[in-house]
């Protein structure tokens, strides 16, 4: 079990990773108290396979928990979604002091961390990430919110959790695909902090990812949080060096909406987003003279028509980005391997050519 504390203005709280940790972590929470309720937000397919541990672990501690599933995908991720969930808490008693657990991936977390944020103006978050995208990043620093049909993520808050319990007995029900999916934000921690991050990325590149060595797993996932963590600690509402932890994602969210979230992961898209970046990057007068993210393209597979999208649509979705704030649009862009910056771009020309890069990559 390996433990750090991620300390913002707003609230400090721990992150615990590690293997078969889950009800350790629960009796550190509780420490010796029971709650009369509590409520969990669950992925449906977590349920499927972990329901029984998560109830039956919070059923020592509370006597009613109440459970709401999380239907797969980003369709989730909406007003009417938030609202039924918003209801559901209400109707069921829920007070100021009764915590909301939240198990699943980034699609649960951001939804339930919103729904935390906005119901009685606030309860106890406990992020329980179940994949390795949530693990190493969407369950840390604060950020949620759901989609709107403009967006992505344009409805939401800032809101820390009170917990972070990263168990990585929850990743061995992931497919394959899944593992791919958060690998890319791994990927992005390496080439904006860390260079070293790509070689131990590495063990992602087994046949069989269900036997990933544990304790170097375990290891990575903690330093991508740490990093992570250092950041938000610096800059918890992205006025400044948050805005790093975007790298790639401006290229991705356009890309993810011109699929209408459907036919492309955040993760996959992400990784076309950073290729894009690099290229961007060079073309706006960066030197990156090593492409780290080479060895692991092999490891997507696309399942997008590229004929379905073009450069121009996807171009004009960037432009609704919630991170614009003028006419231009604003990318992190690399100066270098592990030096990040904020820059706008004016040169459609240089746009477009990243974006066709991009929608190359998929064939």
């Amino acid at each position: 079990m390996q433990y750090l504390e991620v300390k913002t203005q707003s609230q400090s709280y721990k992150v615990v990773v590690g293997r078969d940790i889950f009800e350790r972590s629960l009796q550190e929470i509780f420490n010796g108290s029971s709650w009369d309720k509590l409520f969990l937000l669950v992925d449906e397919n977590v349920f499927l396979h972990h329901g029984d541990l998560l109830l039956n672990s919070l059923n020592h501690f509370a006597d009613d928990v109440q459970h709401l599933v999380v239907p797969q995908g980003e369709s989730s991720k909406t007003v009417a979604f938030w609202e039924s969930t918003v209801n559901f808490l209400l109707t069921n008693g829920v007070r100021r002091n009764t915590p909301l657990f939240v198990a699943g991936g980034g699609v649960a977390g951001d939804l339930g961390g919103f729904v935390a944020a906005s119901v009685l103006r606030g309860i106890p978050l406990i992020h329980i990430p179940t994949t390795i995208l949530a693990m190493v990043d969407s369950s840390i620093g604060g950020k949620t919110g759901i989609n709107h049909q403009t967006g992505k993520n344009l409805i939401g808050a800032f809101y820390q959790p009170n917990m972070v319990i990263a168990d990585t007995r929850f990743l061995t029900s992931l497919p394959r695909r899944e593992w791919i999916n958060g690998l890319s934000e791994i990927l992005k921690y390496g080439a904006i902090s860390d260079a070293s991050i790509f070689n131990e990325a590495s063990i992602f590149q087994a046949e069989d990812y269900r036997i990933i060595d544990q304790e170097k797993l375990i290891s990575l996932i903690y330093k991508c949080i740490k990093i992570k963590a250092d950041i938000v600690a610096a800059d918890e509402f992205e006025s400044g060096i948050r805005a790093f932890l975007n790298f790639g994602h401006t290229f991705a969210h356009a890309i993810e909406k011109a699929c209408n979230f459907d036919t492309i992961s955040h993760g996959e898209a992400v990784f076309l987003g950073m290729l894009a970046a690099q290229k961007l990057s060079r073309l706006t007068g960066y030197s990156l003279n090593e492409n780290f993210l080479e060895p692991y393209k092999p490891l997507y597979q696309f399942r997008v028509n590229p004929d379905e999208v073009s450069s121009e649509e996807i171009y004009s979705y960037m432009f609704q980005d919630k991170k614009r704030t003028d006419k231009h649009l604003k990318f992190v862009l690399l100066k270098e391997w592990q030096s990040p910056a904020v820059k706008n771009v004016t040169n459609k020309e240089h746009i477009i050519e990243a974006i066709m890069l991009m929608i190359n990559e998929m064939m």
